[in-house]
Order: structure tokens, then sequence, then C-alpha cells
């Protein structure tokens, strides 16, 4: 099945500056793609390319076979938008901006009216529906924004820092209704700086930094990419013997061994799951006892380090 999206050196420069910078990639339909990044990384340029909202100056993309450039109109007909900054009239409530995608989405006044009540119920904006729009929060603002995706319904979502302003609560509703929407059958594109919400959303992760796209994958590949990622802490009953500790360092699987203290060790390595049980036995075939023994993985934010040399919150002054 050809992908939904299709992005072919897809390049946006103002100025001197290569806001997005020859991107290439596929978004295959029915999934969530998270374009990770800092601020000024390049992904609401991309959104707003595949929007039809700026033109590119170089490249295309086509979405749902249809070119950006050439068939923008077609393309708008396939989108639902959130966008990073609420896009609301001042002299609106969110129940008069919802109601009236709605009306543009041809729901009946019957459906409409349903459908209106549970999607701000599950933005939690039910109670605050005739609120003028000055009167409206930052967070409350973005809740409406990502009721507009929610009461569509379209073939293809776009988020833009979803959860921004939001609290943790708020960030977990809306992370479930997104991967509804998903499960109903639209593909969505989640541009986000949080390396926590791109892990827990998304099918693949595609990284930019300054407008290039460094790597694309699911979380777990990524992860599992990164050289001696995995980590182990064991805790000994006794000292370690010098014998056992050359024995783990002849493990091709083992990339590095820091010995905390006489009686504890931590192990970077790759593909914790296969050489756990390796270890297990080297251990009991020592009979050296083991107190303790606990597993972890890299994060989002150890890949992103490793493929940029900066921490997220680094990249970001970068940018600046």
């Amino acid at each position: 099945m050809a992908p939904i999206i299709r992005i072919q050196n897809l390049t946006k420069t103002f100025g001197k500056l290569a806001a997005v910078d020859h991107l290439d990639m596929d978004v295959e339909e029915g999934e969530i793609l998270g374009l990770l990044g800092p601020n000024g990384a390049g992904k609401t340029t991309v959104i707003l390319m595949l929007a039809t909202v700026i033109r590119p100056t170089e490249g295309t993309a086509y979405v749902g076979g249809y070119d950006v450039r050439k068939q923008p109109d077609k393309v708008r007909g396939l989108l639902g938008i959130a966008f990073q900054e609420a896009k609301m009239l001042w002299v609106a409530t969110p129940w008069d901006v919802v109601n009236w995608h709605a009306k543009v989405c041809g729901l009946s006044t019957s459906v409409r009216k349903q459908r209106v009540k549970e999607v701000l119920d599950a933005v939690d904006m039910w109670d605050a529906r005739k609120k003028g729009v000055h009167d409206l929060s930052g967070g409350m603002r973005k809740r409406v924004e990502i009721a507009k995706v929610l009461i569509q319904r379209p073939k293809i979502a776009i988020v833009d820092e979803p959860t921004a302003q939001i609290d943790i609560v708020g960030k977990h509703r809306i992370w479930n209704m997104l991967l509804e929407l998903r499960d109903e059958g639209s593909t969505i594109i989640l541009a986000t700086n949080e390396l926590y919400e791109a892990d827990q959303l998304s099918d693949r992760v595609g990284i930019l930094h300054k407008g290039k796209l460094l790597v694309c994958d699911t979380p777990k590949k990524l992860k599992d990419s990164i050289v001696g990622g995995d980590i182990i802490d064991i805790q000994l009953e006794k000292d370690a013997p010098p014998k056992i500790i050359e024995e783990l360092k002849g493990m091709k699987e083992v990339v590095d061994i820091m010995q905390v203290k006489p009686t504890s060790m931590r192990l970077y390595l790759n593909k914790v799951e296969e050489i756990v049980p390796k270890i297990m036995n080297l251990f009991t075939k020592r009979e050296v006892a083991i107190t303790s023994i606990r597993m972890s993985e890299p994060s989002l934010d150890d890949v992103f380090a490793h493929y940029t040399g900066l921490t997220i919150e680094e990249a970001q002054k970068d940018q600046e």
C-alpha cells in the first residue's frame, strides 16, 4: 500500500536560513508519526507546507495522492489541523467554534448537538463552553483547538504541540483521545518537543534538528540503535571476583562495565533481553550471589542526545 503522505526533497528557506532542508519522508496510513525536535527545528514549517499554508521553496509532498503545490484544495479536504497557536475569533466562545466546525463537517443538527457536547466534555471544556475567548487561559484555548480536530475526525490529523500549556491530567486525556482517533482510522502527524509525549503516542518518530531529518523509526528501534544504550545495575552479596568481570567484558553484547563499588556494578550493553539470561547463568555458574538486579532502557532523551550530541534543552538554546 502506498504511503498516505509522501514528502520528497521538501525545502523551505527564509533568506539564508533553511528552516526545512531537503526533507524526504513517508507517512503510512493509520499511524501516528511523531516529529520530535526543539522549537525552531522545522516541525511547524513542515506542517504548514503539508497544510498548504506556505509554499515550499523546493520539492513537494503528496497528501492522499494530491500534490500540495498543484492541488492544494484537494489536500485541504483531507486534513484536520490543530495549530500550535489556537485559532479562535475574539467574539467566539468554545461552543461557537466547535459547533461551527461540526456544521462545516456536514453533521445534522441532532448529531451535531450530541457530538459537540461529547467533544467539549472530553476536553473538559463543557462548563466553560459559553466563556468569551478573552476569558480563556492558554491551556483552555489549546483544548478547543484539539476539539476542532476531534469533532471533524479527519482522514489526516495534524497536531502541533497538542498539550503545550496543559496540566498533566489534561495531557493524558488528550493523549488518549488522539490514540482513539488513530484507532478509528485517522492518520496523525504529531509535532512535539516533549520526548515522553512522542514516546507514548508515536508509532514512529522522526527527529528533526536544524531543518534536517536525522533519523526516523519506531521508538523501540531508535532506542535499540544506541550502542551500549541498555543498562543493568547488579548488586552482589560479596565483592565481585576479578575473573567474573573479565568474563563479562568478553561477552560481545557488553559494551562497558562500571564498578560502582566492590559489591555493585553497572553494565552498559546491547539487546538487554537477550544478554541478561547469559549474565544470570554466569553468576550462577561462578556461585556469585546476586541480591538485586535492575534493568533499564534508554529513553528518547538518550536517542536525541545520541543523534544530535545535545540534550533537547541544549538544542533549544542552540536554535535561539
